[in-house]
């Protein structure tokens, strides 16, 4: 739930930090907080949304130190495969069509409504547009993960994630400059899985990884490489 409110124990266990760290963020304005009763309050939703901010920021080792957290307090599984199985079977797109943001985001709807996910493919874009609105999704070099401004239990069938490679790239906002080649459609009915599936591509998408897979020929391939980067994550 966006609106639920968190003590600074709870957000210290969210975020896998120490409290003292916690309470020092959160007394600079870097956390958003709000002081009740000499104290803390915190909003999951606003927690969530830092985290994805700041996640270009963050080391490999702190966003699995997150994505430990989430999956606790969530109830979920941090150590099973998350992103591949979202993937339906034509969820992956090599090549991708669109030459510019509002293309590409055409081109990841119109992949998700062939797999029928989408109920109402004419909302599900604008809800990518006004995400990207707010501020891009490209929050990687070569990268982006468009995905709506809230979960959207009533538009999609299912969770799911659609990949996509463009074959020049794309301008797209990236806070680092360049075009963008890598997209990641990321659709959830609840704020725990978009938040879980997040934190599992930032880990998976290093700059090697990111290599790797604008090199894939095909979907399969796209897809072989996913499953690989995703499996040795977790040590399988």
């Amino acid at each position: 739930m966006p609106h639920e409110a968190l003590n600074v124990q709870q957000v210290a266990r969210y975020l896998n930090l120490p409290e003292r760290d916690v309470l020092r963020l959160a007394a600079r304005g870097r956390l958003p907080a709000r002081r009740v009763n000499g104290g803390f309050e915190f909003r999951k939703g606003q927690i969530d949304q830092w985290v994805e901010q700041h996640m270009p920021e963050l080391s490999r080792d702190r966003l699995a130190d997150i994505e430990r957290g989430v999956s606790a307090h969530h109830g979920l599984d941090a150590h099973s495969a998350i992103v591949t199985p979202l993937l339906p079977p034509d969820g992956i797109q090599v090549p991708l069509g669109g030459r510019t943001r509002d293309g590409v985001l055409r081109a990841l709807g119109d992949a998700a409504d062939r797999a029928g996910l989408v109920y109402d493919r004419t909302e599900l874009l604008e809800e990518l547009r006004r995400r990207e609105r707010l501020g891009s999704t490209a929050i990687f070099p070569g990268v982006a993960f468009p995905h709506p401004t809230h979960p959207l239990p009533y538009h999609i069938a299912e969770s799911f994630v659609i990949a996509g490679l463009t074959p020049g790239g794309v301008p797209f906002g990236c806070r680092s400059g360049g075009l963008t080649r890598l997209f990641f459609l990321i659709c959830c009915k609840d704020e725990r899985t978009h938040l879980h599936v997040l934190a599992r591509l930032a880990r998976m998408l290093d700059g090697r990884t990111v290599e790797v897979l604008s090199a894939c020929q095909d979907a399969a391939q796209m897809r072989a490489r996913l499953l690989e980067r995703e499996q040795a994550l977790l040590g399988g």
